[in-house]
């Protein structure tokens, strides 16, 4: 049964979240005299960036991952739109540019994070991401092998960075890009991951055994019906994700051709 009590608290998950928070609070702390001399402490980017962790922290570490790992396909689902929507968004919107900017600006690192940061990788990453790990063969391995999970969590989380950077970049080294190429950037990942999201929503076949085998925490709710509503999820929220970004895309490109 769940153990509604259970949160994780293991040093990887709690230690990693503290050292990401302490490192942002020693940046605009005490060093940022020197990174952004007279700049006020950032409040609103401080509020978003400790958000952003702790949604991650909800997504991981509270018992919906016991509830995503045995039983459900949606709560998983749910886990990974915790930390590709609010998590990733409000972990770039926390970081103030002059405290990544010098790394970003590296001359040997440079090059390598435009290319990276490019519309055209960082969706086409986003979309291989999640695409490969919906595999059946691979997300059944990190079901049944917890060090696997945390990869697969990690690159979900890393590739959500990626896929958010043309349209929230923090960054005036690596800005966002203008707002016409975001609205064509945003259609083209919600095309790319069409096939994924049908995929799941249209197999005739339970996909993973692991949720196909789990005991069933609501009566008339069988596995075949678990992924449907998984795969409705992804597409609703990913398309009400973009629209919305999209929408402020739109009103961006407006005022410049204004």
């Amino acid at each position: 049964m769940i153990d509604w009590r259970h949160w994780h608290n293991e040093p990887w998950l709690i230690g990693g979240l503290v050292i990401a928070g302490w490192l942002w609070a020693v940046l605009a702390g005490p060093f940022r005299t020197r990174l952004a001399p007279g700049t006020p402490w950032p409040l609103g980017q401080a509020v978003q960036f400790y958000s952003g962790l702790l949604f991650f922290y909800l997504a991981v570490g509270s018992p919906l991952d016991q509830v995503a790992e045995r039983y459900l396909f949606s709560a998983h689902m749910l886990q990974h739109q915790l930390m590709i929507y609010p998590a990733a968004i409000l972990f770039l919107r926390g970081l103030p540019s002059w405290m990544i900017d010098p790394v970003l600006g590296a001359p040997g690192l440079h090059p390598v994070l435009r290319l990276v940061t490019h519309p055209l990788i960082a969706g086409s990453t986003y979309t291989i991401v999640v695409g490969a790990w919906h595999a059946p063969m691979l997300y059944d391995w990190a079901l049944q092998d917890r060090l696997v999970h945390i990869i697969e969590h990690l690159m979900f989380f890393g590739a959500a960075l990626l896929y958010w950077w043309p349209l929230f970049s923090p960054s005036k080294v690596l800005p966002p890009r203008r707002p016409g190429v975001q609205m064509v950037y945003l259609l083209g990942v919600l095309i790319a991951m069409t096939p994924v999201f049908a995929y799941i929503t249209f197999s005739h076949d339970v996909l993973y055994p692991t949720y196909e085998y789990a005991p069933r925490l609501f009566p008339n709710f069988s596995a075949a019906d678990d992924q449907l509503l998984a795969g409705v999820m992804m597409k609703l929220v990913g398309v009400f994700g973009a629209m919305a970004a999209l929408a402020v895309a739109f009103f961006g490109w407006y005022r410049e051709r204004r």
